[in-house]
């Protein structure tokens, strides 16, 4: 599973810096929130054939990884 990291890669050059996958202009962000509005790994690779479905997952992994070791602010509460 780790070897899907070596998809994303960091570049101060490429999209200033923001973890995209490599050899791409395609941000990590940007795989997740088409994810988040909905589509599906299959209509992500429908627009953009040069990915893989290895390249969602590893936009995936990255996330989590990220969220894992990242300190939070409690949320608020709802009422």
């Amino acid at each position: 599973m780790e070897d899907l990291l070596q998809r994303i890669e960091s570049n101060p050059q490429v999209m200033a810096g923001k973890p995209v996958i490599r050899g791409t202009r395609i941000t990590v962000d940007y795989i997740l929130n088409l994810l988040a509005q909905g589509l599906t790994v299959e209509d992500i690779l429908a627009e953009y054939p040069g990915l893989e479905p290895e390249d969602i997952r590893a936009c995936l992994l990255f996330a989590s990884k990220c969220l894992a070791s990242t300190d939070f602010m409690p949320l608020k509460k709802a009422a």
